[in-house]
């Protein structure tokens, strides 16, 4: 069986995983992808990801071109179909190519007897596509949720909370999304290495108000990049990048960094002032090893903690923090365009047990900062709930707290909507604590 046969079937694997199993895709890749060339992964990847963005679209197609739904021990081939039909319909994939390697995967998923199905709705879907895209278009002006590909109950939420907006969100949400570096200012200027690029033909654009940010137009293999593996700049979101700068650590200050893993901004911290006394902390083992990674690629150290931010009582050695970076746990619906498996993996039922988390650790964090001392809570969601609404609560429930504003805010808090060429969707509140006026 040929090596694009077998990406077909990986990536059907993959969807399947995590519409049908819960999985995430960053879970679901690499267990259905080991077995290929990076050429041919890297084709599973793009797959997967232009499903998952649309996925309501080729739903509808599907169901358009079948008597019967899938299901049960046959349901991997429904899967099938959506990879065969994405091919053809947005990735300029040849169609014979698109069609064969598509019927030819049924044999790796032990699907044989479908073999002659799988062809012949791709083939119909071939002939018809005219036609059913124009019925499509009809049915997108009575459906908002096929219209956005968004599931309803985060579409409402989403027109609730930006009823002018809220379209133009969910586009954003399936573009997919720009390259953004962070440069490392312990090593090099950002202009400094902006020089380094054009020497070498690499495009960038600088961001007027995240300094230490470079966006690349084309996207390329980030570990080819000039100085990347000596630590020169890393990879990370325009908006996450605001994360340290509104932290503002000073040398010898003592700051931690809750919920750090992966440990990208535990970085930027330490780059922005090394003399600074670091501690990451996160519940996840396993996450934490990123950290650790990502620390020695750029030769910066802190003090790794494994624990739960909720529950001080684990892991903390009694004395007060100067700042604290409060990266909440949260439903992630500013990072879709990332990770568009979020839109079918997130329920509605997350949010209400997500804001109740998010609201013990900001009090249990809160606890171990020192009066005079800063907190910035940041989430990666666009929901008022998990942010404008959590800290509005936090403040009538605590009386030695203030918001201190943001520079580039319109309101004392932040909240940064996905931009094309921009950052992710993204949420910060800097708190300063006062002395108790009880």
């Amino acid at each position: 069986m040929s090596k694009p046969a077998n990406a077909r079937a990986a990536a059907a694997q993959a969807l399947f995983q995590v519409i049908e199993q819960g999985r995430s895709l960053s879970q679901a890749l690499p267990d259905t992808t080991q077995a290929l060339s990076a050429s041919d992964a890297a084709f599973t990847q793009a797959m997967c990801y232009q499903a998952l963005r649309f996925l309501p679209t080729y739903e509808w197609f599907i169901r358009a071109l079948v008597d019967k739904p899938l299901k049960n021990k046959v349901r991997i081939a429904h899967y099938l179909l959506v990879v065969g039909i994405v091919q053809l319909r947005d990735m300029r994939t040849p169609a014979h190519a698109a069609i064969g390697e598509t019927v030819n995967a049924t044999m790796l998923l032990k699907q044989a007897s479908l073999k002659g199905m799988v062809n012949g709705v791709l083939r119909s879907f071939q002939r018809q596509e005219e036609t059913l895209e124009q019925a499509l278009k009809s049915e997108q002006a009575k459906s908002a949720g096929l219209r956005t590909d968004h599931p309803g109950w985060l579409q409402r939420r989403l027109e609730a909370a930006y009823p002018e907006q809220w379209e133009q969100v969910c586009t954003r949400n399936n573009m997919a999304p720009p390259l953004w570096l962070r440069v490392n200012h312990s090593k090099t200027s950002r202009d400094q290495y902006l020089a380094l690029l054009a020497e070498q033909g690499i495009d960038a654009v600088t961001d007027t108000q995240a300094l230490d940010a470079i966006r690349l137009p084309t996207a390329r293999d980030v570990t080819q990049l000039p100085g990347f593996a000596d630590g020169h700049v890393s990879v990370q979101d325009r908006s996450a990048q605001f994360a340290a700068h509104l932290l503002d650590a000073q040398p010898g200050e003592r700051i931690l960094d809750a919920c750090a893993a992966p440990g990208g901004k535990t970085a930027h911290i330490l780059e922005r002032t090394p003399d600074a006394i670091v501690h990451a902390l996160d519940f996840d083992a396993a996450r934490l090893n990123r950290v650790h990674e990502n620390l020695a690629r750029l030769q910066l150290e802190a003090t790794v903690i494994c624990g739960d931010a909720a529950d001080p009582s684990e892991w903390w050695d009694n004395a007060c923090y100067d700042r604290i970076l409060l990266d909440a746990p949260c439903s992630a619906t500013g990072v879709i365009r990332r990770h568009p498996d979020i839109k079918w993996l997130r329920r509605a039922t997350d949010i209400d047990a997500l804001v109740a988390l998010q609201e013990r650790i900001l009090h249990a964090q809160w606890a171990l900062l020192k009066v005079g001392g800063r907190l910035v809570y940041a989430t990666c969601s666009v929901l008022p709930d998990e942010n404008t609404k959590q800290i509005q609560k936090f403040l009538t429930t605590v009386k030695d707290a203030r918001v201190v504003p943001i520079e580039h805010a319109s309101e004392h808090d932040w909240q940064l909507l996905p931009e094309p060429e921009s950052g992710d969707g993204f949420y910060y509140c800097v708190l300063e604590k006062t002395a108790d006026s009880a």
